[in-house]
């Protein structure tokens, strides 16, 4: 093999392919990263496409499980560039009527928000506050490590007699719109947990998704949902500056086309223009499930049993992303009492079930649930003063069997598709801000086609690496027998948010692979002084 030598190569420059990276840089590696865009950063960067002056997240935006992230908070980011900026509130859920559903990271402000609303509401925030307080730590550690989580499960059952035992654990698999019947009397404290839950692509009334409305409500209660000052591509820009301090090489607009695979073990990687690269000890995967196994290994090596249940491997939907250029700031019919940074928009809980309904069904929403940012209120670095860069973005079919409102958006994805359904998005915040249209400086709309060609791992536009639902999750992730980062390959590890635990930008996947990598190293290191 041609090209230089390294310890280890990462394929991806991703949140994950850069964590694992750092790690093990930090344990003494030589470290090659090597990515196919002309940037770094995987689904964490920005731009100033849509209008001069407007910096906007390409794709994520928000980032509580950052926040919370042991890994990425180790990693000591604050000293390499990176600065956390917080909105007045966490998240809003404007309602027809005017009223808002509002999250404060100040839980009493969020409890007497609520509270005015339906009473009783505050002190079941407040109940449901003190549960996390003794839980959530453990509960966070649980799901970020490697799966079985042996000591963050230790960490877990010796606090659950404390939160209610087994009537919590049923709490946790109760699905989002019947936990939050049951837990709350009125619409708004029910809209700002379940619209947390509408981040995954679970169904409301799926399990699953209720553990997914709390972790990410509690955790906008308890650390924010904190924004990169000046673009999310500047928390990518952080581990990079972090890794290239360490030794580390990070080398964009490189494609790797091909991993090679000697005796049974990965010994380096190809890319688009022949050149190679040897790696000695690992390669990790910062890649999307299908694109590992399909792509990148040879047929010979990926076991065949691996092949036929990749078969069945389940991308989580596609997403449609509206970003927004406004010369001033939203126009809300009703102000809240403080501006959130994220917005959720349905108008109501039935509402929202039925947009996710829709797309569950293999329909494209006729009033889709929308995720919304305003990110100027959120870091006023990224536009002009007095102006608002915001985005929107919602989720539709892989492969739409039709569309639920007129017909008039096929699911192909064209232009004339793409600017249809912007439309049908950018009317719902319109009933809601009327004169929104006319605050619009620019728009631009990337459909998943769009999605993908800036970020090969977005498969058809999904942003997850595959599907939340529970069926893939842990120990199926990505297919059943392959709930770690180790893959059939030796010295192969996959990096991605295809393994567990899954999306969202925590680092998880990337730490995990780091330590497997090491773990494995140092065992075969071990075999071969005792020989």
């Amino acid at each position: 093999m041609t090209g230089s030598t390294y310890d280890a190569v990462v394929i991806g420059a991703g949140p994950n392919g850069l964590v694992a990276a750092n790690l093990l840089l930090d344990a003494g590696w030589s470290v090659l990263v090597l990515e196919a865009q002309p940037t770094p950063g995987g689904a964490v960067r920005s731009d100033e496409d849509v209008a001069p002056g407007y910096v906007h997240d390409t794709f994520s935006s928000f980032y509580p499980l950052s926040a919370a992230s042991t890994t990425l908070s180790r990693l000591r980011l604050e000293e390499h560039g990176l600065r956390w900026r917080h909105a007045p509130a966490v998240l809003g859920h404007p309602l027809p009527d005017g009223r808002w559903g509002l999250l404060h990271r100040d839980r009493s402000v969020t409890a007497r928000l609520l509270d005015e609303q339906h009473s009783g509401d505050g002190d079941a925030w407040h109940e449901l506050c003190a549960q996390w307080d003794r839980i959530g730590k453990a509960l966070v550690g649980g799901l970020m490590a490697p799966f079985p989580p042996v000591r963050s499960g230790v960490a877990l059952l010796a606090r659950l007699p404390s939160v209610g035992g087994i009537e919590f654990v049923r709490t946790l698999l109760t699905p989002a719109r019947q936990l939050v019947e049951q837990r709350f009397g009125g619409e708004a404290a029910r809209l700002v947990v379940a619209g947390n839950a509408g981040h995954a692509d679970i169904p409301l009334d799926a399990p699953g998704s209720g553990v997914m409305g709390l972790l990410l409500a509690m955790l906008g209660q308890t650390v924010g949902f904190p924004v990169p000052e000046g673009g999310a591509g500047n928390l990518a820009a952080a581990l990079v500056r972090r890794a290239e301090s360490l030794g580390g090489v990070v080398q964009c607009s490189r494609r790797v086309t091909r991993i090679d695979v000697r005796d049974g073990r990965a010994a380096g990687v190809r890319t688009e223009g022949g050149e190679g690269f040897t790696a000695e000890r690992a390669v990790l995967a910062d890649v999307v499930a299908p694109h590992l196994y399909g792509r990148l290994l040879d047929d010979a090596d990926v076991p065949a049993r691996v092949g036929r249940r990749m078969r069945s491997f389940e991308l989580d939907p596609s997403t449609v992303k509206v970003d927004w250029a406004l010369d001033g700031p939203v126009p809300w019919s009703s102000a809240p009492e403080h501006a959130p940074g994220t917005v959720h928009v349905a108008d109501s809980l039935s509402d929202m079930a039925e947009g996710l309904g829709q797309v569950s069904a293999g329909l494209i929403p006729a009033r889709p649930f929308l995720l919304a940012g305003q990110m100027s209120t959120a870091d006023p670095t990224r536009s002009p003063a007095g102006t608002e860069s915001m985005w929107a973005y919602t989720h539709v079919p892989q492969h739409a069997r039709g569309d639920a409102a007129d017909g008039g958006v096929r699911g192909v994805w064209d232009a004339d598709d793409r600017e249809r359904f912007a439309d049908r998005m950018q009317d719902r915040v319109e009933r809601l801000a009327p004169g929104f249209g006319s605050r619009v400086v620019a728009r631009r709309v990337l459909g998943p086609r769009e999605l993908e060609a800036r970020n090969e791992n977005l498969i058809g536009g999904a942003v997850g690496g595959g599907t939340s639902q529970l069926h893939q999750q842990l120990v199926f992730r990505p297919v059943p027998g392959l709930g770690r980062a180790e893959t059939p390959v030796a010295g192969l590890y996959l990096a991605s948010s295809s393994a567990h635990p899954g999306g969202g930008v925590h680092g998880a996947p990337g730490s995990n692979a780091a330590r497997a990598a090491l773990a494995h190293d140092r065992v075969r290191r071990l075999t071969r002084r005792t020989r």
